[in-house]
């Protein structure tokens, strides 16, 4: 068993491990990866301001988001084809979310369905919708989101069109993959992944397949998917789904202040900072440093979140005592469910729950609830850098 010290030890194991074409879906962004690159690195320009001298003992990271408590101030981001990185991944990552005391949010294009979570899990999940054409299918995902009693939705905005990530393109990225010369051949070198996935029957997308209108195969889920996604949404959609769920709801892919203002018209309790983990709009703003104009807008009308670069407790932190209310872990937990299963989520989770907890006590902190900005050295320009 490797000695596990940071989330890049996850990293690497998952590299070895995992079929080509899904490492590449989860560590790539869209057209030059700048965003994707720049969401972790901008976080590298905030100094952490140490303290000393100061009582250390009886620390807490619990807090709570959307009302809800949480061991730290970390959810799991909804990413999609997540049981493709790893068999019964959605189940597995769920598990180890309700254990460690953090919520978990199951992506629409999951490949375990809402009802197989549910199943194999005994607290209350989160539910990531986006926002389809079809008013059917999207009432009866809500619907069945409920009779799951899944405990909020996170509406994702920032996906009316697809944004072009090369390697999926030249990877045939599908699921299950499809069998070529290239994707066998890589798959047999991954002898650990390949006999989870012949032990379930969970391959393909779950929340799609049997549920929407003409899709009760694999093979009619391309051009469903293609014509699925509302080119058209505009604000007043978005109303219209507030009102199909009335549970929490969390809006996910602000980036600009003017849509966080927008964001608090419709009802929602929560906004996420997000561009996607740089998948969508590449040479877009770092989520990191788009928060602090946001939360000059509207930090005091609505709770903030932040997704997208977070890849240790530090970033955690940094988030946190910039004003965000929670975050969300989406490549860092998949890093370690393909490395290591379960085992490897908890992993993860207690790799950023241990450096959150020490960084902050090198702060002068010993209660998450009293972090600040105070505790931040931020450069004079970094949210304003630009016209």
């Amino acid at each position: 068993m490797p000695v596990i010290t940071c989330v890049d030890d996850l990293k690497r194991i998952y590299a070895r491990r995992t079929p080509r074409m899904f490492y590449d879906y989860c560590e790539s962004g869209s057209w030059t990866e700048q965003t994707f690159r720049e969401n972790t690195s901008d976080f590298s320009e905030i100094l952490l301001r140490q303290r000393i001298a100061v009582d250390m003992s009886n620390r807490s990271t619990a807090t709570q988001v959307i009302g809800q408590d949480v061991s730290m101030p970390v959810a799991l981001a909804p990413v999609g084809l997540t049981g493709m990185q790893c068999a019964d991944g959605e189940i597995k990552a769920a598990r180890a979310a309700e254990n460690f005391g953090v919520p978990f949010t199951l992506s629409t294009m999951s490949i375990c369905s809402i009802e197989d979570v549910a199943e194999n899990t005994s607290k209350p999940f989160w539910m990531q919708v986006y926002t389809l054409k079809d008013d059917d299918f999207m009432q009866r995902l809500f619907d069945r989101a409920k009779a799951a009693n899944c405990s909020a939705a996170v509406i994702t905005v920032d996906l009316q069109v697809l944004g072009q990530r090369h390697k999926d393109l030249k990877n045939g990225l599908s699921a299950p993959p499809k069998l070529t010369v290239k994707s066998i051949a890589n798959m047999m070198t991954k002898v650990h992944w390949g006999l989870g996935m012949l032990g379930t029957k969970r391959r393909f997308f779950g929340n799609i397949v049997g549920h929407a209108k003409g899709v009760s195969d694999p093979s009619s889920l391309s051009t469903w998917t293609a014509e699925a996604f509302d080119e058209a949404l505009d604000w007043d959609r978005i109303r219209q789904f507030r009102k199909m769920w009335d549970g929490p709801l969390i809006i996910k892919g602000i980036i600009d202040p003017r849509d966080a203002l927008e964001a608090l018209n419709v009802g929602a309790d929560a906004i996420i900072v997000s561009n996607h983990g740089g998948r969508q709009l590449d040479g877009a703003l770092s989520a990191i440093r788009a928060l602090p104009q946001i939360m000059d807008v509207v930090g005091d009308k609505i709770e903030v979140h932040l997704d997208s670069g977070i890849r240790s407790g530090q970033d955690v932190l940094k988030a946190v005592a910039m004003g965000a209310k929670g975050t969300y872990i989406g490549r860092a937990f998949v890093y370690g469910l393909g490395a290591m299963g379960e085992a490897g989520v908890t992993k993860t989770l207690e790799v950023i729950h241990k450096e959150l907890d020490v960084s902050m006590a090198f702060c002068g902190h010993r209660n998450i609830s009293t972090v600040d900005q105070d505790i931040l050295m931020i450069p004079k320009d970094f949210s304003d850098r630009w016209q």
